[in-house]
């Protein structure tokens, strides 16, 4: 019988976890923030184990997710903003560029990496999306972090 994994249960490493925030449509990020700190609390991580940065816009949250997970000391990484479509395509350039280069660090850093970047049409959508009826992409974004943070400590090492 083949080897199967899964980091549904399990205990979490003893280790930090950055949320990195867009101060962008604030009054979206806010929510998504809240949820994301929430779960983590109740899955056991202590709150000064969760460090909280906030930047400018979407563009922003890969440089600073770099600077958290290059440290020892941080495990994992949650990326949280809403970038909203407007009159031009500026949001697909944002929103591609972001993914990818989160993408290629949780690779890079070997440490999960939750992309809580909403990419919507319309500001309803977005709240939608932060707590209303399509849920919160905050408390989804957390919940992968800590799947994979218990899912790394089964896996076999070498």
């Amino acid at each position: 019988m083949a080897a199967e994994f899964s980091g549904v249960d399990g205990d979490l490493p003893d280790t930090r976890v950055a949320i990195v925030v867009s101060r962008y449509n604030e009054s979206i990020t806010e929510k998504l923030l809240d949820g994301a700190r929430q779960t983590l609390l109740d899955a056991g991580i202590e709150a000064p184990q969760i460090v909280v940065a906030r930047v400018p816009g979407a563009w922003e949250l890969p440089l600073v997710c770099a600077s958290f997970l290059r440290q020892h000391n941080c495990g994992a990484a949650i990326a949280l903003g809403a970038v909203i479509r407007g009159e031009t395509t500026h949001d697909e350039h944002i929103n591609r560029a972001v993914s990818l280069a989160l993408m290629n660090l949780g690779l890079e850093t070997n440490k999960p990496v939750a992309f809580g970047l909403l990419t919507c049409n319309t500001v309803e959508q977005a709240i939608h999306r932060s707590g209303g009826n399509v849920g919160n992409k905050g408390i989804e974004s957390a919940e992968a972090v800590l799947e994979v943070l218990r899912l790394q400590r089964k896996l076999p090492s070498g």
